[in-house]
């Protein structure tokens, strides 16, 4: 069992989740019974892919190694690992970069590994606590909710409550004379979906690696499926990813599959600083900040130099990240804080910087990340409108 926290300045919430792991079966986790050879080994290969961070030649040898000791291609009549690189040649997964010798992958392999991501973030979504999650992908429009109010000018009729304005029409009609008032009408109030413009800020410093824990791989598949989310069914949002370790920079999303853990510190101020910035420019009623990071923030830029200080909270480096958190306050950009780490140092730098931006936290597992922030992304498109 694991547990994940979410925190905001008013209260804590505490939601538990179970697994049960049992050992893999080719066939019982095919995608489907008639699945090919060359999706099964696909599979695989996007996912070492992905954390070999695009490097084809890590990921091909990694699947070799698991071919030798249990054997996945044996399953196959005439087909092995080289038929299976011949055929993403073929259909435009990899190619031979001639500068480089070597093989890379194209755009349509880091579209697919885009997708990839994002079917396995919704498949655990799928499998998650009846109403835990919503996965509504309608993009702009309303969605209608079960609390009525009074009908006003201007409301859409078609969300008009049948049954409850004709119960208000009853009480003061007579058997002969049906008497619609006004005042009977009643709708049902709506979510409205809004365009939202993000900031994802990537934690690259070294304790994403640290202590033979992977926890950058989750990341950039969380990266990876927001931006495949946003790009095919909310086409009116915005979303800009920054990486940070001493420095933070931009990322674009073709470059997500190569991001690497770096030997940085943790320079959460110019990282939040950055996405303020960017969010200035984007012209949108709402705006947010998605930050993914399991390290407390160690290190800042001071007169042009790099200040650091990793043991314990250091108070000018968090003092720096507050008032950047207090910033974002001003300027209406909520900040969410997804914490892959439960150290104590952490969580007391969390409850701060949560409290000075009036933003949320929340505090968990790798493999709940995805399902937490897909969960608060559509969440935050939606306002109620009364």
């Amino acid at each position: 069992m694991s547990v994940c926290f979410l925190y905001t300045p008013a209260k804590v919430n505490v939601f538990a989740m179970h697994f049960k792991y049992r050992e893999w079966n080719p066939n019982i986790d095919k995608k489907s019974p008639n699945q090919s050879p060359f999706d099964t080994l696909m599979d695989l290969f996007e996912e070492l892919l992905t954390i070999a961070s695009g490097d084809v030649s890590q990921a091909l040898r990694w699947m070799a190694d698991i071919d030798d000791e249990y054997g996945i291609t044996n399953q196959f009549d005439d087909f092995d690992l080289d038929d299976f690189v011949d055929e993403l040649k073929e259909r435009g997964y990899i190619e031979q970069d001639q500068e480089e010798n070597m093989l890379v992958i194209t755009r349509k392999a880091e579209r697919s590994l885009r997708k990839h991501s994002l079917e396995e973030i919704f498949k655990h979504l799928d499998k998650g606590a009846a109403g835990r999650h919503k996965t509504d992908h309608t993009g702009e429009g309303l969605e209608r909710q079960p609390e009525t109010r009074q009908w006003q000018q201007g409301d859409d009729l078609t969300n008009i409550d049948s049954v409850g304005t004709m119960m208000n029409m009853f009480k003061h009609s007579s058997i002969d004379q049906m008497d619609l008032k006004e005042r009977d009408i009643r709708v049902h109030n709506t979510d409205h979906h809004t365009s939202v413009a993000t900031v994802l800020l990537i934690d690259l410093s070294h304790s994403m690696v640290l202590y033979g824990e992977d926890r950058i791989t989750p990341a950039k598949k969380v990266a990876m499926a927001l931006s495949e989310l946003i790009l095919n069914n909310y086409a009116n949002d915005s979303l800009d990813i920054v990486a940070f370790g001493n420095e933070a920079w931009k990322v674009g999303i073709e470059d997500l599959p190569y991001l690497k853990v770096g030997p940085y510190h943790t320079n959460t101020q110019q990282a939040l600083q950055m996405a303020r910035h960017i969010l200035h420019r984007r012209k949108y009623a709402n705006k947010q900040i998605f930050m993914i990071t399991d390290g407390k923030p160690s290190c800042i830029i001071e007169n042009g130099r790099l200040y650091k200080n990793s043991v314990g909270l250091d108070r000018k480096i968090v003092n720096k990240v507050l008032d950047e958190a207090v910033k974002c306050r001003r300027d209406k950009i909520d900040i969410t804080t997804f914490m892959i780490a439960r150290d104590p140092y952490l969580q007391n730098f969390v409850r701060e910087l949560t409290e000075a931006n009036k933003g949320r936290a929340y505090f968990a597992s790798l493999d709940n990340l995805g399902g937490y922030i897909f969960e608060d992304y559509i969440r935050n498109r939606k306002r109620r409108v009364k």
